[in-house]
């Protein structure tokens, strides 16, 4: 596709394939991403300029697409965590994420299929703050014609990504 249009659509090129280093360097950054270059190049068994430039690519093709701390949220004073389930005015999933990516607490917004549009995941710091989050910000929404709310009672990160 040529770039011209990869532009008008919005579009990006596809990553490169990945190879077996690189799926151990993913998998070790999501175990920790604050390892040095050294270590990632001990633990692949590469050279530490091979690590740095695979790292580098990974970036660049859009694969890694940052760095971040994975944190406790009830330790964090985020002690009410919740899926929220909403049906959307049809084509209004542009609108609706914008809105929704302005929300305290959003974790992560999905559009998905099935008997809903949109998959929510928010913390807030008790059922109070969830309640007024759901009824007066999300219902409040013109596009948003119902949701469902399910409690997180307990959750477990899985480190390794699947990779």
């Amino acid at each position: 596709m040529p770039e011209e249009q990869m532009a008008l659509t919005g579009s990006r090129a596809p990553a490169r394939p990945l190879d077996d280093i690189d799926r151990a360097i993913l998998r070790m950054l999501q175990a920790d991403g604050r390892a040095s270059i050294r270590s990632v190049a001990e633990r692949v068994h590469v050279s530490r300029a091979n690590a740095y430039a695979r790292i580098n690519r990974l970036i660049d093709d859009g694969v890694i697409r940052g760095f971040s701390a994975r944190v406790d949220q009830e330790r964090a004073g985020q002690s009410a965590s919740a899926y929220i389930t909403l049906k959307i005015v049809q084509n209004s999933w542009r609108a609706v994420r914008d809105k929704l990516l302005e929300l305290p607490g959003a974790a992560h917004i999905a559009l998905v299929s099935g008997d809903f549009d949109v998959l929510l995941l928010v913390h807030t710091k008790d059922n109070r703050a969830l309640r007024e989050l759901v009824l007066t910000r999300i219902q409040a929404m013109d596009e948003v014609l119902s949701t469902r709310t399910l409690l997180i009672f307990e959750e477990t990160d899985l480190d390794e990504g699947g990779l």
